[in-house]
């Protein structure tokens, strides 16, 4: 299934099931098929949306470390900063703008 998130603040944001559902456990929301992130919402989301990435990052390094360690190159194809990076951003303006984020409409 497509997500596309809509908001008057920037340009719409489409996103695979897959990465939808794994941002939408680290926001700790339920991932409907329709919805909405309210304004005042989106600081918290944001906040933990930016920590699971700094987390993500951290972890790759540790795990590059260790596979330098063992002349493995480490997988960077499913980076969360790298693919939630659009969502994060749609978030931003739309707090910066006081709008809605909406999906499903």
């Amino acid at each position: 299934m497509i997500y596309q998130f809509r908001s008057k603040a920037g340009p719409d944001v489409i996103m695979l099931a897959d990465l939808t559902k794994r941002i939408f456990d680290i926001l700790g929301r339920p991932l409907e098929p329709r919805g909405i992130l309210t304004v005042e919402q989106l600081p918290e989301l944001i906040t933990s949306l930016e920590t699971a990435i700094l987390k993500d990052l951290e972890e790759r390094s540790k795990a590059k470390g260790e596979n330098e360690e063992l002349a493995e190159k480490p997988k960077l194809a499913d980076r969360l900063g790298q693919r939630a990076y659009p969502f994060l951003e749609l978030m931003k303006q739309a707090k910066a703008k006081n709008e809605p984020v909406m999906w499903g409409v």
